[in-house]
């Protein structure tokens, strides 16, 4: 069986959304969003930790932004099919294997008294009230916070763990652990004999009897000894610690990131060696699990999560690494749209699966960075990448704060790059050449650029009529002319449509980025970096290493951009930052 889906109504930052979960499912999004309220909604139904008293309404749980005095948590499940749940559940698994469980929680307006109450049913139109969670013991969670002390876990579960791996001993590793045990002991009581011999331990016991006999009429016959009771081999046993032993040598573990590690490796071996289908279906939720690890280990730690773990899993995190191992449809990215947390595509969906079906092959940290972006800018290649990075830090758009990626798609990839972006319901702008070239096997001339744009107008925005009628007024004028130099007619009819564009984000250059640029107000700075050469030399110059070129002019030259700032060529940049300040 398999959580499938949440609905949230009034719920914190949850106005009214549904989130569609997989499998293996990872939420992403940013601060404060709501990633830790959907994991404590399903955690108030599932979570055997909480005690009656976590399960009382709090006035912070309410919908904050409006005057809602209800709220409710819906957890729907499929493919009910284990016997222990059944048989725990009977009568409210319906036909088609599916079961709802919901939380229903009310305010007094006058008063403000508030009550919960518990229902389970086939589906949302079928509940039955129930006054406890007795399912807990064959469906629950399993979770472990943000928030981890690996000390206090280990003393905590250490010795369940050496139990139930003493369980799964053979009969032949029994006989030896106890041949074994018996030689610990020996070696241990002649251990305890010797320690007393030390001079300095001798010295000391001495000190302390004499004072003794000074304070005391009594017990003079009895003598204080340091005892160091290693013969106690369970004792012992129980407090052996964490330690990283490296040619032979232990050392304390001290890493914030291995202790990390060590914690995760320990929750995953307990909760794998707990695994019981037969007898109960667990789901495991899991907070920030890339905490202080280096980026390869948190790729590493997201692949051992999902294979680890035989249950359902839902992980939160802030990681592109992380994301970039998750297959698609199974990212929940959640956002904040008029003050509602909502979850794009409804989370895990066919609609995110299907907009990644051709990305496979460009799938790297970049994209992965992209996906926690409230705006991303998408450019033509390297060089583009690197002015517009640079522009922005002198035309005062912070990027980091404003939350806005900068992404290169290699000039092939527009198209993909936005249908991904649209169905994580991600913002974007894009910046383009306004190429002129030859059509295919035809004899005559278009604007690529103008065409590549309302193409991606037609399958990835939402078509207005009138914007239609322009491209159908001209459009006929975009190609056919016989030379790559357009009549009056033909760039009269791409200036309309571009200007028109720019209504839903698409920007064109008047060329290319290198002729813009010498045809800008830093003319001058580009000329005299490239040794005073003609400007159609410079262009050639810098169209040969494209990147390279652009680094090193901007390396030498970055402050002269800050004269760029009310130019065409930085409008989609500060449009970015518009977008990003209306989220």
């Amino acid at each position: 069986m398999m959580l499938s889906r949440v609905t949230l109504k009034g719920f914190r930052n949850f106005m009214d959304a549904t989130i569609n979960l997989n499998d293996k499912t990872l939420v992403i999004g940013a601060n404060d969003v709501g990633k830790t309220n959907l994991l404590w909604a399903i955690r108030l139904l599932l979570d055997r930790g909480l005690s009656d008293y976590d399960l009382e309404p709090l006035d912070s749980d309410f919908y904050a932004y409006e005057e809602i005095h209800s709220f409710n948590i819906n957890l729907f499940f499929k493919n009910v099919t284990e016997d222990c749940v059944l048989s725990r559940l009977k009568g409210k698994v319906g036909e088609n294997n599916e079961l709802c469980l919901s939380y229903k929680a009310v305010r007094d307006k006058s008063t403000g008294a508030k009550s919960y109450s518990l229902y389970a049913g086939p589906d949302v139109d079928q509940l039955e009230e129930i006054q406890e969670r007795y399912y807990l013991k064959v469906l629950n969670v399993k979770y472990i916070g943000s928030r981890r002390d690996l000390n206090p876990y280990v003393k905590r579960e250490k010795a369940y763990l050496f139990q139930q791996a003493k369980e799964n001993r053979s009969e032949e590793q029994e006989n030896a652990d106890d041949n074994l045990y018996q030689k610990i002991l020996t070696d241990l009581k002649s251990v305890d004999s010797r320690i007393p011999k030390l001079n300095f331990i001798a010295t000391a016991t001495k000190t302390i009897n004499e004072e003794l006999n000074k304070l005391s009429l009594h017990h003079t016959k009895q003598q204080i000894v340091f005892d160091a009771v290693s013969s106690d081999v369970d004792n012992f046993i129980n407090n052996v610690s964490i330690a990283s032993n490296t040619n032979g040598q232990n050392v304390a573990v001290g890493g914030d990131g291995r202790l990390n590690q060590i914690y995760l490796a320990l929750w995953a071996s307990r909760n794998d060696l707990t695994e019981d289908a037969l007898k109960e279906v667990t789901i495991f939720c899991i907070e920030e699990p890339e905490a202080h690890l280096h980026p390869h280990q948190q790729r590493k730690l997201a692949d051992y999560l999902n294979e680890s773990l035989k249950g359902q899993v839902l992980i939160s995190s802030h990681s592109p690494q992380i994301a970039s191992e998750f297959s698609p449809n199974a990212i929940v990215r959640l956002f904040t749209l008029e003050n509602k947390t909502v979850a794009a595509s409804k989370g895990c969906s066919k609609i995110i699966d299907d907009a990644f079906e051709d990305f496979g092959y460009r799938m790297s940290i970049i994209p992965a960075e992209a996906f926690f972006s409230d705006v991303v800018f998408l450019v033509e290649g390297p060089s583009e990448e690197l002015f517009y990075k640079t522009l922005s830090t002198q035309i005062d758009v912070d990027l980091d704060m404003l939350n806005i990626s900068i992404l290169m798609v290699d000039g092939v990839g527009f198209g993909t790059f936005i249908n991904i972006l649209n169905s994580l319901e991600i913002s974007w702008v894009l910046r383009t050449d306004n190429d002129i070239s030859k059509v295919p096997y035809k004899e005559h001339y278009h604007f690529a650029g103008v065409n590549r744009c309302i193409g991606f107008y037609d399958d990835y925005t939402q078509c207005d009529p009138a914007t239609n009628a322009l491209i159908a007024k001209h459009g006929i004028h975009l190609t056919g002319f016989p030379t790559n130099m357009p009549e009056l007619v033909h760039l009269k009819a791409a200036q309309a449509i571009i200007a028109n564009l720019e209504k839903y984000d698409m920007y064109l250059s008047e060329k290319d980025l290198e002729n813009d640029l010498i045809n800008s107000a830093i003319k001058s700075d580009l000329v005299r970096h490239f040794n005073n050469r003609t400007e159609a030399k410079v262009i050639k110059v810098m169209q040969e290493k494209k990147a390279i070129r652009m680094y090193e002019f901007l390396k030498k030259n970055k402050a002269s951009l800050a004269v760029l700032k009310d130019s065409q060529i930085a409008k989609p940049l500060l449009r970015c930052k518009e977008l990003a300040e209306l989220i």
